[in-house]
């Protein structure tokens, strides 16, 4: 019998209440890891400030103009594209966190123990959540401090409950390369090549209107612009239904995906 249908038996033997008690456990672990080296909450912490403080105050004159107001406005229309921006860029820390997992020997551990391999990858997750989820408030505190006007609070709530399901979605992608990359250097790598184009090629830092033919195109089928879109509408009015659902769409086909792909990978490996 391979070392993976010994470890596909092994899962299969193990109840769901003790997937989730070893759920629980990891995620303990890793808070606390976290809790022993701060600086790995430094992203977290700083990307928020950098860059709200960086599109606000550099482009935030010429393109609030275009919107028709002028910094202020462009505050109103940055801040909800900025909380699709942090659920794509934090989510790519499961991956490179997953890699030095596997470098770093942890794995090995991890095998020795009678616990579900789902399991570590489901409290990845949650950890990463929980990062964005600090991430989230810090840039709302910047977002205050720099003139943004919460309209809605249930609307805001409902923005980032959003952003967090379709960072969720994304993660199973970055834990897929976590597990078949060689490196986190790797990993990183590899993300930046898929987040630039998905950030910039959107309608989170500016109108697309303006942009060209084919790339208009492809900002209408980019996930990351309907999640910036619903955010705004939720946040500071406009229409919402359209933008929400296809977010949700693009989530659910995601997770449907590339779940299965990453617990296949991980079994596989470890």
């Amino acid at each position: 019998m391979s070392a993976a249908t010994t470890v596909q038996l092994t899962d299969d033997r193990i109840p769901l209440r003790s997937h989730l008690r070893h759920t629980g456990a990891l995620v303990r672990r890793n808070l606390l890891w976290i809790r022993q080296d701060p600086e790995s909450m430094a992203d977290a912490l700083l990307m928020p400030v950098i860059f709200t403080l960086l599109f606000v105050y550099v482009f935030g004159g010429s393109i609030g103009q275009a919107l028709g107001g002028g910094q202020d406005q462009y505050v109103q229309y940055v801040i909800p594209g900025m909380i699709a921006m942090m659920s794509m860029t934090l989510s790519q820390g499961v991956g490179t966190g997953f890699s030095q997992d596997f470098n770093s020997g942890v794995m090995d551990r991890f095998r020795s123990l009678p616990i579900g391999r789902g399991s570590v990858l489901f409290a990845k997750i949650a950890v990463e959540v929980v990062r964005m989820l600090f991430a989230t408030a810090v840039l709302m505190i910047v977002a205050v401090l720099v003139g943004f006007d919460i309209t809605s609070w249930g609307g805001l709530l409902a923005a980032v409950g959003l952003a967090t399901v379709f960072a969720s979605s994304i993660m199973w992608v970055f834990l897929t390369l976590g597990v078949i990359m060689k490196n986190a250097q790797s990993v990183q790598a590899m993300g930046f090549l898929v987040l630039f184009p998905l950030q910039f090629g959107s309608s989170i830092f500016t109108p697309t209107a303006s942009m060209p033919g084919w790339l208009q195109t492809f900002t209408d089928y980019n996930p990351l612009s309907t999640l910036a879109d619903a955010a705004r509408g939720l946040m500071v009015g406009g229409p919402v239904a359209h933008d929400l659902w296809v977010t949700l769409g693009w989530s659910a086909a995601i997770t449907a995906v590339m779940a299965p792909v990453a617990i296949h990978k991980f079994r596989t490996k470890t």
